[in-house]
């Protein structure tokens, strides 16, 4: 060789290292070539053969070594043995195996296309030529040279130079004998053939428990799944028409060891399943568990978005988790960050030393509220990454919906910036139509790689503008997206309950704003993790008057948002009225289940849960306008609220009662449209509950006395602070 080749092998930086390392012959005579760097000799068994058939001979001081041999002497193949002092290794020459990502995937890959991306890049345990090993893809088409490093080969950063895929950006390399478990990251030269800090897989499968940051090769064929009558059916559960209460756990923080250490996969499912199931709630959400380097960022600053945390277990553990929950009939959302990432070394930042993943200009490629990278959504390599990702967690988990995080950050190309830090429109706009046609993209995948497997995938944003058709189908210039947030809701309503009641006839329109666009969107209500973090309190925390008052004020605000239309979503520790915000550190105070009032609200929960899946008016026409249907929405004076819940049939509604004032109003008269029995279903002022007792022995008759426009109406006890539900059974 030539010693400009020879300078391209040993500093890494050699494009088509097999054009001079393996073995070459010319039908007679075989010369085979390795780098073995450090290694005093290197010699060339057949396989299982205990006796050398030749020894090579050192070409370079950095560990270049060549020979030649009769090629009838390796007929059946060879293997190469290094010995290293007293030790030796032997092994097959990576550099002999032929490459295997074909055309189509390199040319799908190019064009960003390629709906299962993360089936060609990554680590993938294969066999090959009847050797098991792995297949290390990496894209990084601005790179002089890429090796891979890891346990196999001392964490060398030019031992196994990787095979450059020509125009495509891809670079290939199958090592023998790397196996499930093992640590690697890749060694990138940049286009100036500098060294650049090294690199976790983008598309890694696994990854080493903070702080280390090596991605871990992870073998996701070997899982055996057992959810099959879940996915055959759950089709008839997600939709707009079935009831969905979903219950927000941050994983690390739901409960701990008693030594502060979290638990396991395993453990959780152990003990957050039966919880969840008691509690009657239909699906958890689960703040990103993609892999991130920081434990404050809660997961919304990942790195690796094809990883489960190793927090808490492997990728086979996460699917065990999936598992057990689908076995109970829970299902599983994901909080999914594809808007942002952090600028960590061994991340996406500069990966092959350009600003590949991420826009270069920081007007368009820095989020100024995270300090973190914005990817690059007009690039169509980027896109396919993210578009790929979304359908990875749904095809290889099994999971059940995406939360799409931030999303009105992607919208708008002046989200949080001053005037002179965002790039306008030719227009002067301010809408980032890169990243609403990857949203759209990502929702119409997500939603054909679900019906491919049956059904009943979907996708949630949290978005909290008034951007127009975010759940409309993307056919109709909507995003596409099965649900979203209800932002506006969630602020209105919390502001008025934090009002003293004796204030509350002044913000009541912010009770009853809601119901003007209630059905624009197909709407989750959310109390989320953002509103228990921050200095904002807890739930309880932020309930006006006394002790009594205060959860009194939380449980019929629960009543109200129960009743009002909307599937629901409520953060962990809510349901027990947790008295101090959120601290992600910790365990959720579960000791405060002592106390009565704390307690209480648990089973309140739970029976608005079951209530709520129980009845269909409450959830049959969530999004319909047809489900929703005023009494009495101008009873500011009083701090009173009522309202009819239709079911599609309109035969069997629900009347719904709202008390914020702290004075029991008796008689109170309401008007219903249908004569008969209405059995009062559920009374957060219940004793059960630790209100006060006041109701109405279970349920009562309509008297012919015209009110609210109706020709029937109820004489009731309206205990204080409190949301009553009665249901028409028409006797």
């Amino acid at each position: 060789m030539e010693q400009p080749e020879i300078n391209r092998l040993i500093s890494g930086t050699h494009a088509d290292p097999f054009s001079r390392l393996g073995l070459h012959d010319d039908g007679q005579q075989s010369v085979i070539r390795t780098f073995a760097p450090h290694a005093e000799t290197v010699e060339v068994f057949t396989p299982r053969a205990k006796k050398a058939v030749a020894e090579l001979t050192r070409i370079h001081d950095a560990g270049l070594f060549e020979g030649a041999l009769p090629t009838s002497k390796i007929k059946s193949g060879y293997q190469l043995q290094a010995k290293y002092g007293e030790t030796s290794h032997r092994f097959d020459d990576p550099y002999r195996f032929l490459p295997s990502l074909g055309d189509l995937d390199l040319y799908l890959l190019s064009e960003g296309s390629h709906v299962h991306a993360y089936r060609m890049l990554g680590a993938h345990i294969m066999e090959q030529d009847g050797v098991q090993g792995t297949r290390f893809t990496l894209w990084a088409p601005n790179a002089a040279g890429v090796c891979v490093a890891g346990d196999f080969n001392h964490w060398s950063t030019v031992k196994n130079p990787m095979r450059s895929r020509g125009g495509s950006g891809i670079w290939e390399l199958f090592m023998p004998d790397v196996k499930d478990g093992t640590a690697y990251k890749y060694a990138i030269r940049d286009a100036g053939g500098q060294m650049q800090p090294l690199k976790a897989d983008p598309f890694g499968f696994g990854s080493e428990m903070r702080p280390k940051s090596a991605s871990v090769v992870r073998d996701l064929s070997a899982y055996k799944w057992r959810d099959k009558k879940w996915l055959k059916t759950r089709h008839e559960r997600h939709h707009r028409a079935a009831p969905m209460s979903v219950y927000e756990v941050h994983l690390g923080s739901w409960q701990q060891h008693e030594d502060g250490s979290f638990l396991t996969y395993a453990e959780l499912a152990d003990r957050l399943i039966p919880y969840v199931k008691e509690l009657g709630f239909t699906h958890i959400e689960l703040m990103p568990i993609t892999e991130h380097p920081f434990d404050g960022s809660w997961g919304y600053q990942p790195i690796g978005l094809y990883a489960p945390t190793a927090r808490f277990g492997t990728a086979d553990d996460f699917k065990a988790f999936v598992d057990a929950f689908h076995k109970a009939e829970i299902g599983i959302i994901l909080d999914w960050v594809p808007g942002h990432f952090p600028s960590d070394k061994h991340g996406l930042a500069k990966f092959d030393g350009s600003h590949l993943y991420e826009h270069a200009d920081v007007r368009k490629g820095f989020h100024p509220d995270w300090n973190t990278l914005i990817f690059n959504f007009g690039r169509r390599e980027v896109v396919n990454y993210l578009v790929a990702n979304a359908r990875f967690w749904l095809e290889e988990y099994h999971l059940d919906g995406l939360r799409v995080d931030a999303v009105a950050s992607m919208l708008y190309l002046d989200y949080s910036r001053e005037a002179d830090e965002w790039i306008p429109n030719p227009d002067g706009s301010n809408q980032n139509w890169e990243a609403v046609k990857f949203l759209q993209s990502m929702n119409a995948d997500a939603y054909s790689a679900g019906e491919a497997m049956g059904g009943g995938v979907f996708t949630v944003a949290e978005e909290s503008t008034a951007w127009p058709g975010v759940t409309a189908p993307t056919d109709h210039d909507g995003l596409g997206f099965g649900f979203k947030w209800n932002m506006g809701w969630m602020n209105d309503t919390l502001e008025y309950m934090g009002e003293d009641p004796v204030n509350r006839s002044h913000h009541h329109h912010k009770m009853t704003f809601g119901i003007d666009y209630a059905f624009s969107e197909n709407y989750v209500l959310p109390l989320s993790h953002d509103e228990v973090v921050h200095g904002k309190g807890s739930l309880l925390d932020r309930m006006p008057g006394d002790r009594w008052q205060k959860h009194a004020n939380l449980r019929s605000y629960f009543g109200f948002m129960w009743g009002h239309p909307g599937k629901k979503l409520l953060f962990m520790g809510c349901e027990f009225a947790q008295s101090q915000e959120w601290k992600a550190d910790y365990s959720l105070d579960w000791h405060l289940l002592q106390y009565p009032e704390h307690k209480n609200t648990q089973t309140l929960i739970g029976d608005l849960n079951r209530m709520y899946s129980g009845i269909p008016a409450l959830y049959e026409q969530d999004c319909e306008r047809a489900g929703f249907e005023w009494v009495d929405g101008g009873a500011q004076a009083d701090n009173v609220l009522s309202f009819l819940r239709w079911d599609k049939a309109r035969k069997a509604p629900v009347l719904v009662v709202c008390n914020f004032s702290p004075v029991a109003r008796t008689p109170y008269r309401i008007g219903v449209p249908l004569a008969g029995r209405w059995d009062e279903r559920l009374n957060t002022d219940s004793e059960l509950y630790g209100g006060s007792g006041a109701g109405n022995l279970g349920g009562m008759s309509s008297e012919p006395i015209a009110s609210h426009g109706q020709a029937h109406s109820l004489s009731m006890i309206l205990p204080p602070l409190s949301a009553l539900f009665f249901h028409y059974d028409g006797a």
